[in-house]
């Protein structure tokens, strides 16, 4: 247990601390004694302040100890220990986490993590995943006796069906990363913008919407206006612009009448 008064022999020994410390830091580093903190039993650590211009607030601390019942006082370490007003680096995050939309430049790589949440395994086209599908096949077709006209597809014929669907990657979309994806896009280009609550209709009357395929192709497609704030963007079906293809055309503000000059009456004099 600390004990809360300094021994009193490490605690006047604050020349063998000054004389330690500028051993260790250098003599231009070490400025005025600071304090004393009893650390424990006959150990006592003595504080100078730093006046290195890089570490303002910060202290230099040597700790000094004693055998029990005897009268010499030794060094234990040197160190360099921030004050309370010390400046300090922010808490480490990890990269992960530190990472925002946008910091990827050009030759920069961001591997995706082998279990992220985002992504699930694609179509496998090993063989042995095949082999239960097929023997159950072959099980039914043998109880009513049509098992020799069974065709079971090549793992040719599955893969080309896969790369067409999208699914022949080694790994996509997860539900979650479908959802999170879709969470930032209504966000940004949505049906609660203020810019759709002010259009005049939705996208998905609007003949600028490329579609999209895949299942997002039900609530999302891209804008093709290049008047529009979401050009080239993933946009909602629901989102909307003044941009609208169908959007109401405003009549023209009428041209005023030319002049007419009568020429069948005379301008009447002014009276003298």
């Amino acid at each position: 247990m600390r004990s809360r008064t300094p021994d009193r022999l490490c605690a006047e020994a604050v020349d063998v601390a000054l004389a330690a410390t500028r051993e260790a830091a250098g003599e231009d580093s070490v400025g005025e004694h600071a304090g004393v903190v009893a650390e424990g039993d006959r150990v006592v650590t003595h504080l100078f302040a730093c006046t290195e211009p890089a570490y303002r607030g910060w202290h230099w601390a040597t700790t000094l100890t004693r055998a029990s019942r005897a009268k010499t006082v030794t060094v234990d370490e040197t160190v360099l220990l921030p004050g309370p007003d010390a400046i300090l680096a922010p808490e480490w995050v990890p990269w992960s986490e530190r990472l925002r939309p946008g910091d990827l430049g050009p030759g920069d790589l961001l591997p995706s993590e082998a279990d992220d949440l985002r992504l699930e395994p694609g179509w496998n086209a090993a063989g042995e995943a095949l082999q239960p599908i097929a023997s159950a096949a072959s099980d039914e077709d043998a109880e009513d006796g049509s098992g020799a006209d069974a065709v079971v597809p090549s793992i040719a014929t599955i893969g080309a069906v896969a790369e067409e669907i999208g699914i022949g990657r080694r790994r996509v979309l997860s539900r979650y990363g479908l959802h999170a994806a879709a969470d930032r896009w209504e966000e940004q280009f949505g049906a609660k913008t203020p810019m759709a609550q002010a259009a005049p209709a939705h996208c998905v009357s609007c003949g600028f919407l490329a579609p999209i395929a895949g299942s997002l192709s039900q609530a999302f497609g891209v804008c093709a206006n290049e008047f529009s704030p979401a050009d080239g963007h993933l946009v909602s079906l629901a989102y909307g612009c003044g941009a609208h293809s169908e959007a109401a055309i405003m009549p023209k503000t009428p041209e005023p009448a030319p002049m007419v000059l009568d020429e069948f009456h005379e301008a009447e004099s002014a009276p003298e």
